[in-house]
């Protein structure tokens, strides 16, 4: 073996090389990131409204809820968002163009997991949270009171159908990334389309949410229930007295802490 002079820069081959920048990049401390998919539990808190501490909170999975909770869905009929409509009436009263097939669905409604932490009372407000930190959130009457054009807000964790468009969403239960949308939020309308279908429309929106709820796509005048269907969601929030302007909202370590300003959330900084 040749002797190594003093002074002379070491020579790596690509094997010592890589095992140099294995050892290195093994001592740095990488920020924690939540990976984002399937989820198969949800945790349910409710805040006190004067102090915001947690009054209750219980966590219970799917295969719990489907064997303690009412039942929504039969697996068998199939649930319909709507997108933006691009041509003509943007409300579509007649719920025919962009439709988002959810599937034949089943799952939990949120009211019967709400009640697992004491419910809500009129004034209150629950936020709805997904892994990545997408949220969204709901007054009491559509919780408790949801018309028959709104139907149900309920949490999937069961697909027993693929969906027409054939979004890849799967079939089954979460476990082994089958139904790889859960746990999902549909909106399990009552009423139909000329076609059968029960789609929870963007005329079912303007009728049951309050304007500052609506959900636009992109540009505000085009509107959208499909970004109500929120996938992956990991918890449900109950704001005792509703979610007030200069409230600051904990979300995980790498979303952030948010402060609320009128209806919308702005990053404040990191937890």
């Amino acid at each position: 073996m040749q002797e190594q002079k003093p002074g002379t820069p070491v020579k790596f081959g690509i094997i010592g090389l890589f095992l140099l920048l294995m050892v290195v990049t093994s001592n740095i401390s990488a920020p924690v990131v939540q990976a984002a998919g399937a989820t198969t539990a949800v945790n349910i808190v409710k805040y006190d409204k004067n102090d915001n501490k947690i009054l209750a909170e219980k966590t219970v999975t799917y295969q719990w809820m489907e064997q303690n909770l009412p039942v929504q869905g039969d697996g068998i009929t199939h649930y319909y968002h709507q997108g933006p409509v691009f041509e003509g009436d943007i409300w579509d009263p007649d719920e025919i163009s962009n439709l988002k097939d959810k599937g034949a669905v089943k799952g939990t409604d949120i009211k019967d997991l709400c009640n697992l932490v004491g419910g809500m009372s009129p004034g209150d407000e629950v936020m709805i949270r997904a892994v990545d930190g997408w949220h969204t959130e709901f007054a009491y009457s559509n919780v408790y009171e949801p018309s028959d054009r709104q139907g149900i807000i309920a949490l999937c964790g069961y697909n027993g159908g693929y969906s027409q468009e054939g979004d890849g969403s799967g079939v089954g239960y979460p476990a082994n990334n089958a139904y790889n949308s859960a746990i999902q939020i549909v909106f399990m309308a009552k009423t139909t389309n000329r076609d059968g279908k029960h789609v929870f429309g963007n005329s079912d929106m303007k009728a049951a949410l309050p304007e500052e709820k609506y959900q636009h796509f992109y540009e505000r005048k085009y509107l959208s229930t499909n970004g109500l269907s929120g996938k992956w969601i990991s918890e449900i929030r109950i704001y005792s007295g509703g979610i007030k302007p200069g409230m600051k909202i904990e979300l995980e370590a790498n979303q952030g802490t948010f402060q609320t300003c009128g209806t919308k959330m702005f990053r404040i900084g990191k937890v």
